[in-house]
């Protein structure tokens, strides 16, 4: 028997990952660029047994249907084909986010997923090692192994793919990020169907990317400089540019909701009227705001006004995956 557990955080996208050049690799079209927060996070157990005779996937505490237990299987077999193990486990989730809802949940899941297997097998991967395999997983889990802010490079092949480390000397831990829940729900279309819809058919997409280079530079530029209102604003623009291209998609979609909408107005008008403040957002329609910690006390009561305290999440940068010892009933 071979066990370990692993806790690893969201990361939210301040330059969007938004399609596939590779769906089997799980290439990604463009880099990106992410800050790992503290909020949000996913605490996994794998067990690979001798006795099992099937893999088993539990989150939360409740045993998945085949659907969701083949998606986890399937990185299993990742591990198991590249490490000649012929073992099937038992994985036990354990999702501090709410799943399928646009905050990230798959990031965080598959990086304590990969760090759970690499921590099981004693595979003692490198950072980078462990990034290239989370990314196999979930794109956006790669980059769930580095703390503060990290830089996926997309690359040409699987070894060339994986997130590193962006150094801010401590820069990240002046910074906040306000959550705005206005949905907590499964969402219409997920991630991944909704890139490959884009990829494929929106009008769109290719000035989408022609824009991604000079995005990275200005945020990686600002966070050198310590620059907040250069990161937001690249931020705010970013992720308005990768919502556009879904209306340009066939059929057309979005996954804004009016109250998505409704909190973007507020954001502006808070940095009208002199609070700096820019938002985001991913495959879901809620709504995250950057913000340094300083003015984070007036954007909530900006908030609070039109939202109630359990639809407002305080986040601040988050740490790296994180190994965690067993508890005596997983190691039985």
């Amino acid at each position: 028997m071979y066990a370990g557990k692993a806790r690893a955080y969201t990361n939210i996208a301040l330059i969007k990952y938004w399609g596939k050049k590779n769906e089997q690799l799980i290439l990604p079209m463009n880099n990106s660029l992410s800050l790992t927060l503290d909020a949000f996070y996913t605490e996994t157990t794998v067990i690979f047994d001798e006795t099992l005779t099937k893999d088993t996937f539990f989150l939360n505490d409740k045993l998945q249907n085949p659907k969701q237990t083949a998606k986890v299987s399937k990185f299993l077999d990742l591990v198991r084909e590249q490490y000649k193990l012929a073992l099937f486990a038992k994985v036990e989730s354990q999702n501090f986010v709410p799943t399928a809802a646009g905050l990230a949940s798959s990031a965080s899941g598959l990086a304590a997923l990969a760090g759970a297997c690499s921590e099981a097998l004693n595979l003692q991967f490198n950072e980078t090692e462990l990034s290239r395999l989370a990314r196999r997983g979930s794109g956006s889990a790669c980059r769930s192994i580095f703390g503060g802010f990290a830089e996926w490079q997309k690359g040409d092949s699987d070894q060339t793919s994986f997130a590193q480390a962006i150094p801010a000397d401590g820069w990240e831990n002046d910074l906040a990020m306000l959550f705005v829940l206005v949905d907590d729900g499964i969402k219409d279309i997920s991630s991944r169907d909704g890139m490959r819809r884009t990829v494929e058919t929106s009008s769109f997409y290719s000035g989408w990317l022609e824009t991604i280079e000079a995005d990275l530079t200005t945020a990686k530029q600002a966070i050198a400089a310590k620059d907040f209102n250069k990161l937001g604003a690249v931020t705010e623009a970013n992720g308005l540019r990768m919502h556009g291209t879904t209306l340009g998609a066939v059929p057309p979609f979005t996954y804004w909701s009016p109250e998505s909408l409704n909190v973007m107005q507020l954001v502006r008008t808070a940095r009208e009227q002199g609070l700096p403040c820019y938002f985001t957002m991913d495959a879901g329609p809620n709504v995250k705001i950057l913000v340094e910690k300083k003015n984070l006390a007036a954007l909530k009561n900006i908030l609070a006004e039109h939202f109630s305290e359990q639809q407002l999440i305080t986040a601040h940068a988050g740490p790296k995956i994180t190994l965690l010892p067993l508890e005596r009933s997983e190691e039985l």
